[in-house]
């Protein structure tokens, strides 16, 4: 799982705690989708959504398409993603 601030800043991350009180609003996918700042947009208008972006699996060390489903909760956006 993943949490966002509102602002884009990350709040908590599962599977690396280094991205912690980083700002990744500007962060792009190989297709030059801002997701981060997409999901945050989301999270503003609609208290949950799915998302698709591609990112690199950390399993197949391969850029994967991968879908999150997230949830507003207070100021943030909480959010889990499979990859496809």
């Amino acid at each position: 799982l993943t949490v966002y601030g509102l602002d884009g800043v990350v709040r908590a991350h599962g599977a690396n705690a280094k991205m912690i009180g980083k700002n990744l609003l500007e962060i792009k996918d190989v297709d030059g989708k801002a997701f981060v700042k997409e999901r945050v947009d989301m999270g503003k208008a609609k208290p949950h959504f799915w998302q698709d972006y591609k990112f690199t699996n950390p399993e197949t060390k391969k850029i994967e398409p991968k879908q999150m489903y997230c949830e507003r909760l207070n100021e943030t956006v909480v959010c889990g993603g499979i990859y496809l």
